[in-house]
């Protein structure tokens, strides 16, 4: 049976699942991550030093720890060290372009970075740099002696940027409180491991998948393989090697698996359950995963601002009918459909809204936008619409929000748009999704050139390559003469989507 989660009644926080585990199976493998393996006692250990050295580097309850690294064990010894000196983790998206993790940093307030040694081009200026590379050795100078600071319901414990429809991202506040019903919902039905599972980390460890997959593996005793970049052949080899029996995977790293030439003759048979979630997923590829996998597939839907649990759809569910939906409410999480501030009666389609303990606390400084996001009853607003069935199950029909979901990342076209509008030659521009077979979505931009101006496709996506990250660039332009707009001049994003849509009954996943 899985640990139970911790209590916020006895005040246990995430940080005592080091602790309780390091009693419990102290000999037994943690984490595992490029032929390395730390057991549940060195992680504990390894964690109280961790703790000490931000404490003597003067980092104080409540302050954010930034790190900005690809996927590796070390993630987590940071993770639950921040959490035993009561300070919030802060990762990184480190996809994003050099203004961008600039801004992320700044924005936290961190003063101390732990970064891989692709990024030593940032954290200048700050109190504390740390690499990676360096990082057990740095936390050997100090003591092993946990600080076993108590932890309160409302203390942060990380802290994951979304991008914000303004272009600037926002800091998702997600507490303990939060992680206790993630515990919680996941351990009473969705998320249940053994023991001593060899269960995958492949996603990357700034996203809410990522994070707690590893997380939630810890919990309940896994042994947490972690890779440092999803990559298919590598997931391929890892499966077989440590006979993989868990793990969460983004539909469009599905799809590249079933492409990849190593999966003809791939043994899967070891992998019992497969979770998925974060982008949109074909019934085709679905389908052609599950003969393939043999495993059990459940999917997730959330956000990262409801800790990424709202609903799920059961391995039993995955049934013809059944494939376009994302299920019903997980333990503990209450779903409505609103339409003009009323509950929608099944089959009309409305905001998707979620109420549980996993909603955020907020944005990070920004109270308008949390206020906005969160209505005084404690309803999440998804910026989906979707309907329920007569049996209650929840179908994405559409956003209400102009995101965009591109192999698991999400992008604003606000954000994509400033970039465009940097260019010379362009007039105009707007920003939309549009059905791509490996990405799920892939980033169009809608051009109107400057009249004289002369440029191209390649141009324009070379400029903003170099002013935002590489998933937020376009894939491809369209140039037309005027963009559609509503009489108060908005752009009607619909009409510029909707040709590439026809015919899709599924937009979002």
């Amino acid at each position: 049976m899985p640990p139970t989660p911790p209590s916020l009644a006895t005040r246990e926080g995430v940080a005592d699942i080091a602790r309780r585990q390091g009693r419990e199976r102290p000999d037994e493998t943690a984490l595992w991550f490029e032929g390395r393996a730390t057991s549940y006692r060195e992680l504990d250990a390894l964690s109280s030093r961790c703790a000490n050295a931000l404490i003597a580097a003067g980092v104080k309850p409540g302050d954010r720890v930034a790190t900005l690294a690809k996927g590796r064990d070390d993630f987590f010894i940071l993770w639950l060290g921040a959490l035993k000196a009561r300070a919030c983790l802060t990762p990184v998206n480190w996809r994003l372009a050099g203004p961008e993790i600039a801004f992320v940093i700044e924005d936290a307030g961190a003063e101390v970075l732990i970064r891989g040694e692709e990024f030593t081009d940032h954290g200048a200026g700050l109190a504390t740099v740390i690499e990676f590379a360096d990082f057990r050795g740095w936390i050997a100078g100090h003591g092993a002696a946990d600080p076993m600071l108590a932890a309160e319901a409302d203390d942060d414990v990380i802290q994951l940027y979304t991008s914000g429809t303004t272009g600037l991202p926002k800091g998702v506040q997600l507490t303990e409180r939060n992680y206790a019903a993630l515990f919680a919902s996941a351990t009473q039905q969705w998320g249940r491991f053994e023991s001593g599972d060899p269960v995958l980390v492949a996603m990357p460890l700034f996203h809410v998948a990522g994070a707690n997959m590893g997380m939630l593996g810890l919990l309940q005793g896994a042994r947490c393989v972690v890779m440092r970049e999803a990559d298919p052949g590598a997931i391929l080899r890892l499966v077989e090697e440590h006979q993989i029996r868990q793990a969460f995977l983004v539909p469009a790293l599905i799809n590249m698996i079933l492409q990849h030439p190593a999966i003809e003759g791939a043994d899967l048979t070891c992998l019992e359950q497969v979770y998925y979630g974060a982008s949109p997923i074909s019934e085709d590829v679905l389908k052609r995963a599950q003969a393939r996998f043999g495993a059990s597939f459940t999917q997730l839907y959330g956000l990262t601002e409801t800790i990424g649990v709202g609903s799920w759809l059961s391995p039993a569910a995955h049934g013809e009918g059944r494939l376009r939906s994302c299920g019903v409410a997980s333990p503990g999480v209450e779903l409505r459909i609103r339409v003009d501030g009323h509950a929608a009666a099944p089959g009309k389609v409305g905001e998707i809204e979620i109420r549980s303990d996993g909603v955020m606390k907020g944005y990070w400084k920004r109270p308008e936008a949390t206020a906005r996001a969160i209505d005084a009853d404690g309803w999440f607003r998804s910026g989906d619409a979707g309907y329920f069935d007569d049996e209650g199950y929840l179908y994405i029909h559409d956003r209400v929000k102009d995101m965009i979901v591109t192999g698991g990342e999400n992008v604003y076209p606000a954000e994509v748009e400033n970039a465009l509008f940097g260019h010379p030659a362009v007039a105009d521009a707007a920003v939309i999704g549009v059905p791509d077979e490996r990405w799920g979505e892939a980033v169009k931009a809608v051009v109107v050139l400057r009249p004289g101006a002369d440029t191209d496709a390649a141009a324009i996506i070379a400029h903003c390559r170099a002013r935002i990250a590489g998933y937020k660039t376009p894939k491809s332009v369209d140039f037309v003469e005027a963009l559609p707009r509503n009489p108060s001049g908005k752009v009607l994003r619909r009409e510029l989507r909707e040709p590439h849509w026809r015919g899709k009954d599924r937009l979002v996943g």
